[in-house]
């Protein structure tokens, strides 16, 4: 399925971070990683790009504000959610917008707005819209009670992932060292080439300088955060797949206002 190493971790700092993508992976979609495997009531999936119809311009998208034929983007989302045993009645699809606003929901909504969200409701469906952004899937089996978070350079700079464990912490009685995350496949660092005023946004270690370059590691700086709030490394995978290098999946960055975008969902099956 043409996955492809990030060539900016070495293989000593690849085994650290547990990246192992070992998915079950199909023409539609990526499904549940390993990190999640082991978990039953835990539902997961990962739309990619699929040469779908001649008509489908935009190969198998999931999202209705980008010029796509709505009814083709209502089509793909039916049969992607029902892949996964959910329908459009149950899926949450926030509208995101680069914020550090976490929702936490109890039953179905459509017209919320935020990038990250809570809910130990089963049988609903947590949808992380994604053309390149990290995107991060989190499960506790002890409080039985996901998140999904969407961290794009934004949202890692206002932390929303940091502010989504700490609301787990206070509101839910969560403890981190219960926490399981998958973060989906995103831009790695090799392909994401930033401006100089990162240099005063993000630690310097999260940068690095190519040819007078520089190029921004968003996977490592979420990474940190779950370290650094008490989740276990050990129980942190992290998708080798860089959308932007892998043209089986959605990239803005490689394919700009002809890209798509894909969907993460995760849910517990009730």
């Amino acid at each position: 399925y043409g996955d492809h190493r990030d060539l900016h971790y070495p293989l000593r700092r690849q085994r650290q971070m547990c990246i192992r993508d070992r998915l079950r992976i199909n023409n539609l979609f990526i499904g549940k990683p390993e990190i999640f495997a082991k978990f039953p009531n835990v539902v997961f999936g990962l739309s990619k790009k699929v040469n779908n119809t001649v008509e489908d311009n935009f190969n198998w998208n999931m999202c209705l504000s980008i010029g796509d034929n709505e009814e083709i983007v209502v089509v793909n989302r039916e049969k992607f959610f029902n892949s996964l045993g959910l329908t459009s009645k149950n899926v949450v699809i926030q509208k995101q917008t680069h914020s550090n606003i976490v929702n936490i929901i109890e039953k179905f909504e459509d017209n919320l707005e935020g990038d990250a969200f809570i809910t130990k409701t089963k049988n609903l469906g947590l949808a992380i819209s994604t053309a390149d952004c990290t995107n991060i899937y989190l499960y506790d089996p002890k409080e039985n009670i996901i998140a999904a978070v969407h961290s794009g350079w934004m949202g890692t700079e206002k932390k929303i992932l940091e502010k989504t464990l700490k609301i787990l912490i206070n509101k839910f009685n969560v403890s981190p060292k219960n926490i399981y995350a998958y973060f989906g496949p995103s831009i790695c660092q090799a392909n994401y080439e930033v401006g100089g005023d990162f240099l005063s946004i993000f630690r310097k270690k999260y940068l690095s300088e190519k040819g007078g370059r520089l190029f921004l590691d968003l996977k490592e700086a979420n990474k940190d955060m779950l370290i650094e709030n008490g989740v276990p490394l050990s129980q942190i995978e992290i998708s080798r797949i860089c959308s932007f290098e892998n043209k089986n999946f959605h990239s803005y960055r490689r394919d700009k206002n002809k890209s798509g975008r894909a969907l993460g969902i995760i849910s517990l099956k009730g």
